[in-house]
């Protein structure tokens, strides 16, 4: 039963490491979470994991300190960054 509905709103890159195909994204998300979500590049694009970043308390649990929540999203959420290639915008800035 999953009633939350993540939507990215902001994408954007944090930190790549070419070398090792690792790469480390920023994203704010409709409802303004933030989480940092990670991926690896070897040769495809691959979400390894997510954390959300204590801003604001978790959208699901409403907790205010570390949750794996978003853990459960990381399909969705990767799937709407391939969706609509945010790989290639945040690169490009």
């Amino acid at each position: 039963m999953q009633y939350y509905k993540p939507v990215i709103k902001e994408f954007t890159l944090a930190e790549k490491n070419e070398k090792n195909g690792l790469f480390q994204f920023i994203m704010e998300l409709a409802d303004g979470s933030k989480c940092r979500i990670f991926y690896s590049k070897n040769p495809d694009w691959k979400a390894t994991h997510i954390a959300r970043l204590n801003v604001t308390p978790c959208p699901v649990c409403k907790k205010d300190f570390i949750c794996n929540c978003m853990e459960k999203f990381l399909d969705v959420l990767d799937q709407q960054i391939k969706d609509r290639e945010l790989f290639q915008a945040a690169l490009a800035k």
